[in-house]
């Protein structure tokens, strides 16, 4: 996803990885059930690809994009207008001592695949793929 704020050199500690996940399924559900009242989330279909927790478990940073592409600044700006209550949902939802502060990101993660397959599709690195593709079989 996008830089955050784990050691120099080390990824994410399991606890980190367990929480962020557990902060994505009940954002998921609650967005899904249409829990809350915002006229710019009430009709939008939004997917939560990913939770990505400070070392401390104190930030979240959400990684959301509207189904369809919609308009990904306008439903992150109605999910920091909400966050407040996002926050008492996912704290009511889990046994944390501290609910993490949320914000919000655009998931660039489906325009980075469509960027990879265009590469992939790109003529030059077709040939370079045949050309490693022979060398192997020698």
């Amino acid at each position: 996803m996008a830089s955050n704020s784990f050691s120099a050199g080390k990824g994410p500690s399991q606890r980190q990885l367990r929480v962020g996940e557990l902060i994505r399924r009940v954002m998921s559900d609650v967005l899904n059930r249409g829990e809350i009242h915002d006229p710019d989330l009430e009709n939008a279909s939004i997917t939560v690809g990913e939770v990505v927790l400070s070392n401390d478990l104190k930030i979240a940073t959400v990684y959301v994009m509207p189904l369809g592409g919609g308009d990904v600044q306008a439903i992150i700006a109605a999910l920091a207008r909400n966050k407040g209550e996002l926050r008492h949902r996912v704290a009511k939802e889990m046994t944390l001592k501290y609910a993490p502060d949320l914000r919000f990101r655009p998931d660039e993660t489906f325009d980075r695949l469509d960027e990879t397959r265009r590469l992939f599709a790109d003529e030059k690195v077709q040939r370079d793929l045949r050309a490693d593709d022979a060398d192997d079989a020698e």
